[in-house]
This record gives C-alpha cells, sequence and structure tokens, in this order.
C-alpha cells in the first residue's frame, strides 16, 4: 500500500533552518508528482511547493518563494524541503502528498518556529 513518512521536523528559532524529508513505498515514485501542503492550527491545509516527477518543473506557494526549496531523488523514493529563513507564520504541521489515482498523505511532522 501507500506509504508516505515524514521526518526532520522540530523546534527552530526564527531565522533558521530545517530539511524536511518524506520516504515513500508502495507506489512507482518516479513518476508521481509529489507535493508539500503544511496545517497550522485553526487553519485549513494549505499548499507549499510541488514538484513534477522528474523534478525539472517546481511550483511554489508566494509566501515562501525564496525560502523553500523542493527536490527529489528518485532512486531514494525521497521528497525533500529545504527550509530557510524561518519565521513564525512557518509554524505547521507539514505533510507529504503524492498524487496517484488520487490524492495520499502522510501522518506529518510538526515544525515549529519560535525563539
Amino acid at each position: 500500500q501507500v506509504q508516505l513518512v515524514e521526518s526532520g521536523g522540530g523546534l527552530v528559532q526564527p531565522g533558521g533552518s530545517l530539511r524536511l524529508s518524506c520516504a515513500a513505498s508502495g507506489f512507482t515514485f518516479s513518476t508521481a508528482v509529489m507535493s508539500w501542503y503544511r496545517q497550522s492550527p485553526g487553519k485549513e491545509r494549505e499548499w507549499v511547493a510541488t514538484m513534477s516527477s522528474t523534478g525539472v518543473r517546481t511550483a511554489y506557494q508566494d509566501s515562501v518563494k525564496g525560502r523553500f526549496t523542493v527536490s527529489r531523488d528518485n532512486d531514494k523514493r525521497t521528497l525533500y524541503l529545504d527550509m530557510n529563513n524561518l519565521t513564525s507564520e512557518d509554524t505547521a504541521v507539514y505533510f507529504c502528498s503524492a498524487f496517484l489515482v488520487r490524492r495520499y498523505w502522510g501522518q506529518g511532522t510538526q515544525v515549529t518556529v519560535s525563539s
């Protein structure tokens, strides 16, 4: 079955950096469009970034452009999100997502930006 397992979240100070990882299994990762979403307390889940199956095309939410970078290693079946210059507004649970016949989700990893 499809499994997406995020890791790398934690507590970071404003201006700091984190790298999130998403280990995928149960489907052909190299042909899947992969995305990151996030959800803050009291807010709806929002899209953050998407990468095409080959990694050639990427798209970002305006608020993270220039600070976040999505990447993937198809050999390792892993999606990454490098997050720099973090602010309190980035505090959220971050979810990895694969769009196959339907959208699949991981369990999420908590990112807290606080001094």
